[in-house]
């Protein structure tokens, strides 16, 4: 059962999320107190055994086996609960991890691209595992941990103040100073919390950055800026802890101190020797104090559990509370593949257009190239056609139909994507290839990879198409390239986007990478991002793009007679060239 989340409501409770488990955790929690319960009684059946002895009489042997006997049904029967209260809390914590990451998981799958763009791998890293794994404890252990740390003291109590008032209100003593310390302890920890996560979420961010970015920092000298970096983070977190745990460093181990068997045996002593009470009451004292200080020692860590987990719930719901791409309550299906778009505007804040006035007409069959300066819109614009983003004003359409009303499987097989920057997962080449149609033939993949010319060199890896990217398959970047065109020959979509593959390429790569997008465009429509000119000097139709808007459009020959900005980056980029080959 799916974890039902309020996306209205941001930050989420935690109750929100232990919604689903919650009739197993109360189940759980009423075994655990009939666990706490049981768990007293030998104690008290030593108070008796004591009594017994000490009234100056014989004691009845059937009297004392009958004492016996109940102190070793009430063991078994703690045994037994205890282990059906662990179970059930287990089961259901697992449940729990289960349906949040599942449910994580397909939520990430529909929120725009741009949401991950504002936040670093850390970020999601942390709510998608470690928020997750924080829960274990308050789930597994917390909630039966307190309610056994109010059902013994409750019972050993109420035993007390049947036998003598003056016995519950010595032993009540420790549990009073303990509880008042934690108290204290909690009041300032919750006040800096806040100030721990974020600095702990500093460190996973500098962490993660520093792993995915070791080859460039490597290349370019900056390893010891990049490490004095994490190392920096790394020492502020230590701070952040220091700060947050010195000021309560002295209350915890005064609680601690207070709450041990060993100080609550050494005062109910020289209480009851002050008192005056007799040997019998001492002995049932002594006994039970303990008993009854030791369960509130986990007070503590479940406090604690309590409070990682209501900010982790805080995290994960509002990762959850995230607004996904909206579904169309009327899918429709398009007519043919003629991609048009309609007075298309864009903002990633809300703010600041990155396009504005788009209106662009591309015909099945026919080659549309974007160009322009860095920071012109050639991505977005592209990237809206997939819909990894959601247009602020105007639509986009494929044969008449808008993609806002394409259900997401209609509209990724109408569109394929080949990124500029490779994506295999860690999985056989195989797989890879076959990623958007799962259940193509082996047949089928190997066409798909000889048409992208890359086929021999698959098949001399050490398990050929079993071998799996990044561990037996050590691709470079061209050939890897040219294992996603595959991909995108395979998924056979009539639409495909191209962010220039060959952007990065060694000639000798380049060529081999050209080869295999001409076999993907063959009868489809393309939509290229050009970084090199003279890839696309053949296109049916160029849009030069400057400040988010189309400034020039037309075929080269066109353009280069406009003489305005794609004449001018044409003849800087022959200069390049040139420079290049000299």
């Amino acid at each position: 059962m799916p974890t039902k989340i309020n996306k209205a409501a941001n930050p989420v409770k935690l109750g929100d999320l232990l919604a689903p488990i919650k009739p197993r955790l109360i189940l759980g929690c009423s075994f655990q107190a009939v666990a706490a319960a049981a768990g007293i009684v030998p104690f008290i059946a030593v108070a008796e055994l004591g009594r017994a002895f000490f009234r100056g009489t014989p004691p009845d042997p059937a009297n004392i086996w009958w004492i016996a006997g109940i102190a070793i049904a009430a063991l078994m029967l703690r045994l037994i609960c205890q282990v059906a209260a662990l179970a059930l809390t287990h089961l259901a914590d697992l449940d729990l991890q289960l349906n949040l990451r599942r449910q994580m998981a397909a939520h990430l799958m529909r929120v725009p691209l741009g949401w991950f763009d504002a936040r670093s791998a850390g970020q999601v890293k942390k709510a998608l595992q470690d928020d997750i794994v924080a829960m274990h404890h308050l789930v597994g252990h917390a909630f039966t941990d307190t309610v056994s740390a109010a059902i013994a003291p409750v019972v050993a109590l109420g035993y007390l103040i049947w036998l003598d008032w003056r016995l519950a209100l010595i032993a009540i003593i420790p549990m009073f100073l303990g509880a008042t310390m934690y108290a204290l302890q909690f009041a300032r920890f919750g006040n800096q919390v806040d100030a721990y996560n974020r600095s702990l979420n500093r460190v996973n961010e500098a962490a993660v950055e520093y792993v995915q970015g070791i080859a460039v920092i490597k290349t370019f000298g900056g390893t010891k800026r990049a490490f004095d970096r994490f190392t920096e983070r790394a020492e502020r977190f230590s701070e952040d802890f220091w700060d947050m745990v010195r000021g309560m460093l002295l209350l915890a181990v005064a609680a601690d101190l207070v709450l041990s068997p060993i100080f609550a045996i050494a005062f109910v002593l020289i209480a009851a020797m002050l008192v005056g009470l007799g040997p019998a009451e001492t002995l049932a004292i002594v006994v039970l104090a303990p008993g009854m200080t030791a369960p509130l020692l986990n007070i503590a860590f479940a406090q604690n559990e309590f409070m990682l987990a209501r900010n982790a719930a805080r995290r994960i719901g509002g990762l959850l509370a995230t607004p996904p791409l909206p579904d169309t309550a009327d899918p429709k299906s398009p007519d043919g593949h003629r991609v048009s778009y309609n007075g298309v505007a864009f903002s990633y804040d809300g703010q600041t257009n990155a396009l504005q006035d788009i209106n662009l007409v591309m015909e099945p069959g026919k080659v549309t190239a974007l160009v322009g300066p860095s920071g012109s819109g050639k991505s977005t614009l592209a990237c809206l056609l997939p819909r990894f983003w959601d247009v602020s004003k105007g639509e986009i359409c494929i044969g008449g139909v808008s993609v806002r009303d394409m259900v997401p499987g209609d509209l990724y097989s109408k569109v394929g994507y080949v990124f500029q920057n490779v994506q295999l997962l860690r999985t056989s080449i195989a797989e890879n290839i076959s990623l958007g149609r799962p259940d193509a033939t082996h047949a089928e993949i190997v066409s798909a990879a000889q048409a992208a010319g890359i086929h021999n060199r698959i098949e001399n890896l050490p398990r050929g198409y079993e071998s799996v990217a990044g561990i037996d398959a050590h691709l470079s970047g061209g050939e890897a390239q040219r294992v996603t065109i595959a991909r995108a020959l395979m998924a056979d979509a009539p639409i495909v986007v191209l962010d220039e593959a060959t952007a990065f390429a060694d000639p000798d790569s380049e060529a081999e990478i050209q080869s295999a997008v001409s076999q993907l465009i063959v009868g489809r429509t393309l939509l290229v991002i050009a970084h090199r000119l003279h890839t696309i000097t053949g296109a049916d139709q160029i849009c030069v793009l400057d400040g988010g808007r189309i400034v020039e459009r037309g075929r080269h020959e066109e353009l280069l007679i406009k003489n305005g900005l794609y004449a001018r980056m044409w003849h800087a980029h022959q200069t390049a060239r040139g420079a290049g080959a000299a």
